[in-house]
């Protein structure tokens, strides 16, 4: 079963959405600026080795998805995108807030089920046209939540840095919710600008929490 949703792609060919198609390269390009990063310390981080890896394979996820619209192809773009958000949420309960890792587990599980349940309250609330941005209003309030707890443990540093991912996260956040808006004002719609952001948030996330070990060490 086909899926369309955004405002580029007017049928189901495969270049139907170019713009949203080729900007994701975007997290390509920030998953390997990020393993350039990581790389320069000895012993390497596997662990974000291991997220860098992922933000490429959300690119690959999100590439097929808007070139091939289905319910497999859905799955690949979206599935990468929850894992990166849980795992990043247990590094940083772990590593920022000195959670152990059974209550760093135990809170990046529940993180993933406030985000889907604030998702389940927010959509039936929202216009159609910015209806998807629900899904990713948990990821928003965990940023900024996240950075709070940072500063109030005194890691100051460390708390402007995830504050700053979470405000290049809204201006995404926003693009995203503009592209169904003004389609009829701006046909080749805003999403590209989603991939673009988001791509930076990324790899501003990785370098927050690659910088925060090196401190830390």
């Amino acid at each position: 079963m086909a899926i369309s949703s955004y405002c580029e792609r007017l049928d189901l060919a495969f270049w139907a959405e170019p713009l949203n198609a080729v900007t994701n390269a975007a997290f390509l390009l920030a998953g390997l600026a990020a393993l350039r990063l990581i790389r320069r310390d000895r012993p390497a981080d596997r662990a974000l080795l291991g997220l860098s890896a992922l933000v490429m394979l959300i690119g690959v996820g999100s590439f097929l998805f808007h070139t091939v619209p289905a319910r497999w192809s859905l799955l690949a773009d979206v599935v990468p995108i929850q894992l990166f958000a849980v795992c990043y949420v247990g590094l940083a309960l772990r590593r920022m807030l000195g959670l152990s890792p059974r209550a760093a587990l135990a809170g990046s599980v529940l993180f993933l089920a406030a985000c889907l349940g604030l998702a389940a309250v927010l959509a039936p609330v929202l216009p159609p046209p910015i209806r998807g941005a629900a899904g990713y209003a948990g990821f928003l309030a965990g940023l900024f939540g996240m950075a709070l707890a940072v500063s109030l443990r005194g890691v100051r540093v460390t708390a402007r840095h995830l504050a700053l991912c979470g405000a290049v996260f809204m201006l995404s956040l926003g693009f995203r919710s503009l592209d169904g808006a003004l389609c009829a004002q701006w046909p080749a719609g805003l999403h590209w600008a989603w991939h673009l952001l988001n791509g930076l948030v990324l790899y501003l996330l990785l370098r927050t929490a690659a910088l925060h070990a090196r401190s830390a060490a």
